[in-house]
C-alpha cells in the first residue's frame, strides 16, 4: 500500500511514500509526455525539499506516468521565456541558500537529499528531462529508451545543474560533444558513456527492488557515501582525503554501524535507529 502525501491526483508531480520509507516522485502529465511547465519545475522543488525532511525517508524513485519519463520543457514555457526575457534573466540570477536558481533547483535537490534517489526511465529522457535523469544517483532504464542533452537544438546551453553531474559520469570531450550536437542516444550507448547504471525491461520495478535492498543498509552509511562522491569526487587529492576522513569519522561506532555489524554476526536484518 502506499500513502499519499497530499497531492490529488491533477497535480504535475505526485509524491507517495511507500512500505520501508522509499518514497516515489512521478511526473504526471502524460498525455504531455510529462512535458516541464513552471508549475512543474516548482513541485519538483517542493518535492525534494519537503522530502530532505521527511523522517524515516530511506530512498527515492523518480519516474515519469503513462511510459514516458519526459520530453522536456513544455513550448509553452519557451513562449513564455520569450515574451519577458527580462524576468527570465532576473530568476536565473537569483539563488537559494544551496546556490541553485528556479531552474536549477528541481535537478539540484535531489542531491541534497541524504538517501539514495533513482530515476527509473521509460520512453524518452531529453532536455529538462535528461537532466533530471542526471541528477539522480542511479538511472535505470529500457533497452527502448532515448536520451538527448536537447538544448543545442533552441541553441542554449543545459543549465539545470549540469555541471554538478555529468561531470562525474564521463569524459569532458563527450560531454562537450553531447551539449554541443544535441543528438539522441539509444540505452546501449547512453550506458556506455556512463550515463546508465542498468538497463532492465522493467525499470520501475528494478527501481523498487533497488530501494528496498539499500533501504535494509544503514542510513549513515548511504549518506556518507552519497558524499563522499558528491564532494569529493572533483575535489584535489588532500581535501578529498580529509573529507573522506571527515565523513567515517561521523560514522564509525554509531549505533547504526554497530547494529549493522552486530545483524551481520547473528544472520538477522538490522533494526536501524
Amino acid at each position: 500500500m502506499t500513502e499519499p502525501m497530499t497531492e490529488p491526483m491533477t497535480e504535475p508531480v505526485l509524491v507517495t511514500m511507500g512500505e520501508g520509507g522509499v518514497a516515489e516522485v512521478t511526473l504526471n502529465r502524460p498525455e504531455k509526455k510529462n512535458a516541464w511547465t513552471m508549475e512543474v519545475f516548482d513541485a519538483l522543488a517542493a518535492a525534494a525539499r519537503g522530502l530532505k525532511g521527511r523522517a524515516g525517508l530511506r530512498a527515492v524513485i523518480l519516474s515519469g506516468a503513462g511510459g514516458c519519463f519526459s520530453a522536456g520543457l513544455d513550448l509553452s514555457v519557451m513562449q513564455g521565456f520569450a515574451a519577458d526575457l527580462s524576468a527570465v534573466k532576473a530568476q536565473m540570477a537569483e539563488a537559494d541558500a544551496t546556490g541553485a536558481n528556479r531552474f536549477q533547483a528541481p535537478v539540484t535537490g535531489w542531491a541534497a537529499l541524504p538517501v539514495p534517489v533513482i530515476a527509473a526511465i521509460e520512453g524518452v529522457a531529453f532536455g529538462a528531462g535528461m537532466q533530471l535523469a542526471l541528477g539522480a544517483d542511479f538511472r535505470i532504464a529500457t533497452p527502448g529508451a532515448r536520451f538527448s542533452v536537447m538544448e543545442a537544438k533552441w541553441g542554449l546551453i543545459p543549465d539545470m545543474g549540469i555541471t554538478q553531474s555529468l561531470p562525474k559520469l564521463m569524459r569532458a570531450d563527450l560531454a562537450k560533444e553531447l551539449m554541443m550536437s544535441g543528438r539522441v542516444l539509444d540505452a546501449e550507448e547512453a550506458q556506455s558513456l556512463g550515463l546508465l547504471t542498468r538497463i532492465a525491461a522493467d525499470p520501475l520495478a528494478a527501481a523498487r527492488t533497488m530501494a528496498a535492498d539499500l533501504a535494509a543498509r544503514s542510513p549513515e552509511a548511504l549518506a556518507g557515501s552519497k558524499a563522499l562522491v558528491d564532494e569529493t569526487w572533483t575535489m584535489p587529492p588532500g581535501a578529498g582525503l580529509r573529507r573522506e576522513a571527515e565523513l567515517q569519522a561521523g560514522i564509525i561506532g554509531g549505533p547504526n554501524q554497530i547494529e549493522m555489524v552486530m545483524a551481520n554476526m547473528q544472520e538477522r536484518a538490522p533494526n536501524f535507529r
